[in-house]
């Protein structure tokens, strides 16, 4: 009886030791690990989570890897309201074994933002300690490190989920935050989607007071996605994040101490830059997982078109040739 009044004196005096300390100090856990960083892991009893598509991961994956059905569910970020849905989530994660008490590493293809909705989602539901390999299979296959073929099937574990609304933003919790000076709003989407010339939702534009900094302004390559369609390019490696100098000068216009909302169109490209943020050591960033598609939706939604401020780093736009191709 005695273990709950010390468990709850340690956890008072470990905040008011953080709360004391300057904001420089504390800093988050790593988000973004490489290929030896993923080895390290596995060998210290991580549990490593493909967050591709049943068919890809059963073609190959990283040795004792997991799929979780009906991923997408929990990548979704149902809220408490959702019971029904929570309690699919939770039964998936207890079926793959995906323990969220334990160290998880999640990957999908390099660069691929599948891998970050998975991390915000085991955040999201409670894992303690989760990191995003964002090489993924591309960079493991590179290195010359096995892959394995088939169903992995983990032992199943009971899981108890534990949505963080902190994480999260809703549509009305965004609206109610326009024009606060203590938040910022990044649209992660293309400039064309940002300015309102690509409409794919009832209506186009941005939210207004937003800044757009596209999520493959991160990778040392912005335009690698269209020159693979296009046939220009072999292979993902352009999809690799840019040194952190860079990406510190590419977020270098924001406040790393604000709170920091990112959206895209449904959430996906935008959890990528949901986790490089955390990555760089923002104090205070929430996904708007619905995003454009719930926004342009509701007529009581402002809405601003045109080309805004593309992004809002120290420097102003990229060079040239380090833009996107629109």
């Amino acid at each position: 009886m005695t273990r709950f009044p010390l468990l709850l004196a340690s956890v008072l005096l470990a905040s008011l030791v953080l709360c004391s300390l300057p904001a420089s100090v504390v800093r988050a856990d790593p988000v973004v690990v490489d290929a030896p960083e993923v080895v390290a892991a596995m060998a210290r009893g991580a549990i490593v989570w493909d967050a591709r598509d049943a068919a890809a991961f059963r073609q190959a994956h990283l040795p004792g890897a997991v799929h979780v059905p009906e991923a997408e569910r929990a990548l979704r970020l149902p809220t408490v309201q959702e019971f029904a849905e929570l309690v699919r989530v939770e039964r998936n994660f207890s079926e793959a074994g995906l323990d969220l008490t334990r160290e998880i590493v999640v990957y999908a293809h390099r660069g691929s933002p599948l891998a970050y909705a998975a991390f915000a989602a085991a955040q999201y539901f409670g894992a303690r300690k989760v990191v995003v390999f964002h090489d993924g299979i591309d960079g493991w296959h590179e290195a010359g490190r096995p892959l394995e073929a088939g169903d992995v099937r983990r032992p199943p574990v009971a899981v108890r989920i534990a949505p963080d609304p902190r994480l999260s933003v809703t549509t009305d919790e965004l609206k109610a935050r326009l024009g606060r000076p203590d938040v910022q709003i990044v649209d992660a989407r293309t400039p064309a989607e940002f300015a309102g010339r690509d409409v794919r939702a009832p209506r186009g534009g941005h939210v207004p007071g937003a800044v757009s900094i596209p999520y493959e302004w991160n990778w040392v390559d912005p335009d690698t996605a269209v020159k693979l369609a296009r046939r220009q390019a072999s292979d993902t490696r352009g999809m690799a994040l840019k040194p952190v100098d860079d990406l510190k000068r590419l977020y270098a216009g924001l406040d790393p101490d604000k709170e920091t909302i990112v959206y895209c169109q449904t959430g996906g490209r935008a959890s990528e830059t949901f986790g490089l943020l955390k990555e760089l050591g923002f104090r205070n960033v929430r996904l708007y997982k619905l995003s454009w598609s719930a926004w342009a939706a509701r007529p009581d939604t402002p809405v601003e078109t045109g080309e805004g401020p593309q992004v809002c780093c120290a420097t102003g736009l990229l060079p040239a040739d380090q833009r996107p191709v629109p």
